[in-house]
C-alpha cells in the first residue's frame, strides 16, 4: 500500500506537535521540589537561554508550507526522514523528563550551585554531561523537519548551537570549580552534547 505524500508530513507535524506540548509542560508544570539556597550563579548562562530561545523561534516562525516534504524527495527519503523525526521527538521528550528528575532540586534555567550540590554522573549522565541540551537539540531538529523551511532550520541550528556551548561553558565552569578534579575525570569519560558509541 502506498502512503500519500501528503500524509506523510501531516502525520509529522502532529506528533512532533504534541511531543511539544508534553516537553513544554516538562519546564512549566512539574512539581518543584523545595529549593535549596543557592551557593553561586553564572549569569552568562542568560544569553545562551535566550539564543536558543530565537533558535526555537526561527524554526517556528520561517516554515514551509504546512504538510510538505522540507525538501523534494523521493518518497522513501521522505519517509525516513519522518520517521527519523517521529522517533527523536518522543526519545527527546523522554531525555529530558529523565534528566530533570534526576537533578531534582539541583535543576535550574540558569547555571548556579546550591547547598550541598553534588556532581550528578547517573542516569542519562551517564552518557552525556548535559542529556537536557541534547533532548532540546532533539526537539529542535524534530521540529525544523515537521514545519521548518531548511534554510531556517539551518540558522535555528546555528543560534542553538552558540546559546547552548555559551550555557555549557557557564555550568561547567562552576561544577569545574566545586569539583576540581572529579570534574575534570568526568569531563574526559562522558562527552558533553552527543553520546559516542561504545565498542
Amino acid at each position: 500500500m502506498t502512503i500519500q505524500l501528503q500524509t506523510v508530513p501531516m502525520i509529522v507535524f502532529v506528533g512532533v506537535v504534541l511531543c511539544w506540548f508534553v516537553f513544554a509542560a516538562v519546564f512549566l508544570l512539574r512539581k518543584k521540589p523545595p529549593q535549596p539556597p543557592e551557593r553561586k550563579r553564572d549569569r552568562a548562562s542568560i544569553y545562551g537561554i535566550v539564543l536558543q530561545g530565537a533558535g526555537y523561534a526561527l524554526a517556528w516562525a520561517v516554515h514551509r508550507p504546512y504538510f510538505s516534504p522540507i525538501v523534494p524527495l523521493p518518497q522513501p527519503a521522505e519517509v525516513a526522514l519522518a520517521a527519523t523525526a517521529l522517533l527523536l521527538a518522543p526519545c527527546s521528550v523522554w531525555l529530558v523528563m529523565s534528566a530533570v528528575r534526576t537533578l531534582g532540586k539541583q535543576w535550574s534555567f540558569a547555571a548556579r550551585l546550591v547547598d550541598e550540590h553534588r556532581l550528578i554522573i547517573e542516569g542519562p549522565y551517564q552518557w552525556v554531561r548535559n542529556p537536557i541540551y541534547t533532548g532540546m537539540l532533539g526537539m529542535l531538529v524534530a521540529a525544523g523537519l515537521a514545519v521548518s523551511h531548511w534554510l531556517a532550520l539551518v540558522g535555528a541550528l546555528a543560534l542553538f548551537g552558540i546559546g547552548t556551548a555559551i550555557r555549557v561553558r557557564s555550568e561547567e565552569k562552576l561544577l569545574r570549580e566545586a569539583f576540581g578534579e572529579e570534574f575534570e575525570v568526568y569531563a574526559r569519560r562522558v562527552p558533553a552534547l552527543l553520546p559516542r558509541w561504545q565498542r
